[in-house]
């Protein structure tokens, strides 16, 4: 997303704290007569990670709320809808929540979505950050948080006065086809993106950012502050729920890509079942995974990373009762 972008909606984000103060949109959900409630729950182009979500959110109709789920385009979609109180809960990126929670929006996060799934592949014989110099690298955008991850590690790693030649390359296919394609020399991945890569056993991993950055948290379960204060005990019961349902994918063979069947049944069944079962084996799923360290570890990558400014603390950005609870 282009800087002058997001500063237009951090400013209407601003605007839209300010509506709020002054008593807005009434917490995000209606109360129907028989006190359950009527609700939105926005995703950004559902996948494997989210559908566990979307399980959750059926626990909840199932005691009789009418939750609707909105697909969104971006996850800043998602926040401007959570500041107005049109959505109650999303489950995306966290650096636009901080973003937003930085600007006053009233927002908390909840939960975690999935662990860090970035790690960097490499062409054949790359196998250190000095391969790199001066070397094409696929990037998602200047913005995107693999990019910041892959640049701090550039910073640690390179030798003084080294640096790959950074090409922007928006689409995960076209990067990895780039990378089988020998047109760039290394790029971050996610695991749905590497299943072809691994197989082949020619693209090495260069390194892992769940290792390298086990503290961050680069996707969250977050939502509208008002609606958590008015409607506490859906709210826990949605966060119950989803700690819940990852508990069945670490633990029941199968579970996830059963569920990815149920929501996403467009996809491909035995490509899903393939990137699922990597998923479960990587521990990628744990709701409840957030902590007062983690969280303000995962602030302080993107005050280093310029996404943020310096001073947000967890206390600020996170309500982690929830997932207290819930454990």
């Amino acid at each position: 997303m282009q800087v002058t972008t997001q500063v237009k909606r951090l400013a209407a984000l601003s605007a839209l704290s300010l509506l709020a103060a002054c008593g807005g949109q009434g917490g995000a959900a209606d109360v129907k007569e028989d006190g359950t409630l009527s609700f939105k729950v926005a995703v950004t182009e559902a996948d494997l990670t989210t559908v566990p979500v979307l399980a959750a959110v059926d626990a909840l109709k199932k005691d009789g709320h009418d939750v609707e789920i909105v697909e969104l385009a971006e996850p800043e979609l998602a926040i401007e809808g959570l500041a107005k109180g049109e959505y109650a809960i999303s489950a995306e990126a966290t650096s636009p929540a901080l973003n937003a929670i930085q600007q006053d929006a009233p927002i908390k996060i909840i939960a975690d979505v999935v662990g860090n799934q970035w790690a960097l592949y490499g062409k054949p014989g790359v196998t250190s950050c000095d391969d790199l110099d001066d070397r094409p690298f696929g990037i998602f955008s200047e913005g995107a948080v693999a990019t910041a991850m892959a640049k701090e590690w550039v910073s640690g790693e390179c030798g003084k006065g080294k640096e790959p030649k950074y090409l922007t390359i928006g689409d995960s296919g076209a990067r990895t086809q780039a990378l089988i394609a020998g047109e760039i020399d290394a790029t971050p991945l996610e695991i749905a993106d590497t299943v072809a890569l691994e197989e082949s056993g020619k693209f090495p991993k260069i390194v892992d950012f769940a290792e390298a950055t086990p503290d961050m948290h680069p996707q969250t379960v977050y939502a509208n502050s008002e609606f958590l204060t008015q409607h506490k005990d859906v709210s826990q019961d949605f966060v119950t729920a989803l700690v819940e349902q990852h508990e069945k994918i670490n633990t029941k063979d199968g579970y996830l890509a059963k569920l990815a069947k149920k929501y996403l049944p467009d996809e491909k069944d035995a490509e899903l079942k393939e990137i699922a079962k990597r998923y479960v084996e990587s521990g990628l799923f744990d709701a409840g995974a957030l902590t007062e360290k983690n969280v303000q570890k995962t602030i302080d990558f993107f005050e280093r990373a310029g996404v943020i400014e310096k001073g947000l603390t967890t206390k600020d950005a996170a309500d982690l009762s929830f997932i207290k609870e819930a454990a």
